[in-house]
């Protein structure tokens, strides 16, 4: 069996998703190649999900699969034009950005 080692420098990062009748919610991003299935999310009493994920310090994208469907948040439909939460890419919808930084 293969020890995970957290990568020098890494910092623990959570993420969320309010999502109460989802049957299941991934986080994909840069992170892990943006594997739809990869990182299980929990989901707790109130309906939201959660997971930690150990990233280095950088700039981040991401997006949720809730229930197979791709989004920056539940709920969250269009262009996103000047939410500093997103940014576009090259599939003309938008990613959800976050910067990891150093300790």
């Amino acid at each position: 069996m293969t020890k995970q080692h957290k990568p020098k420098h890494a910092r623990s990062t959570q993420f969320a998703c309010h999502a109460p009748v989802a049957k299941a919610v991934f986080l994909a991003g840069t992170f892990n190649e943006w594997s739809p299935d990869s990182t299980p999310m929990t989901k707790d009493a109130e309906g939201n999900w959660s997971v930690a994920v150990d990233l280095m310090p950088s700039h981040h994208e991401f997006k949720f699969v809730v229930d197979g469907e791709w989004c920056c948040e539940p709920g969250c439909d269009g262009p996103h034009e000047g939410c500093p939460k997103c940014v576009p890419n090259s599939c003309g919808t938008m990613n959800r950005l976050i910067e990891v930084t150093e300790t």
